[in-house]
């Protein structure tokens, strides 16, 4: 009497499993890098060949809508240089070595450039220019 075995291990894997999730984890990413967007402005920076590795505490960024400028603290509006100062002292209150990072469209006038780049000097602030690579 021959007693057969009939619980086999199978050895075959399967990854399609796997396959899945790596897909899916592709596609959180790939829309999750998109959502991650500094700057919602668009600006066309100058082109530099200098990059600095500062990390700004907040931006400024500097718009011009037809012969107005535009001025935002951290994609929020404010109104003239004198609301940029009031903005940046309410955020850099109490920091240790306050660093601003200036966006500014190519077709920007230089005095609008220099009026922020004073605000920072006055107030004791590192200011960074931000180029295009």
């Amino acid at each position: 009497m021959a007693i057969k075995h009939g619980s086999k291990v199978d050895k075959s894997f399967s990854s399609s499993a796997m396959t899945d999730l790596m897909f899916l984890l592709l596609i959180f990413m790939l829309i999750a890098t998109t959502l991650i967007n500094p700057n919602a402005l668009k600006l066309m920076l100058p082109k530099s060949s200098n990059q600095l590795k500062d990390k700004a505490i907040t931006t400024v960024s500097i718009q011009q809508k037809g012969s107005t400028y535009n001025y935002y603290v951290e994609l929020e509006q404010v109104k003239g240089i004198e609301g940029v100062e009031r903005a940046l002292q309410a955020r850099l209150e109490g920091q240790e070595d306050p660093t601003i990072s200036l966006h500014c469209d190519k077709t920007v006038a230089i005095d609008e450039v220099v009026k922020v780049m004073n605000v920072a000097k006055d107030n004791n602030y590192k200011l960074i220019l931000a180029t295009q690579p």
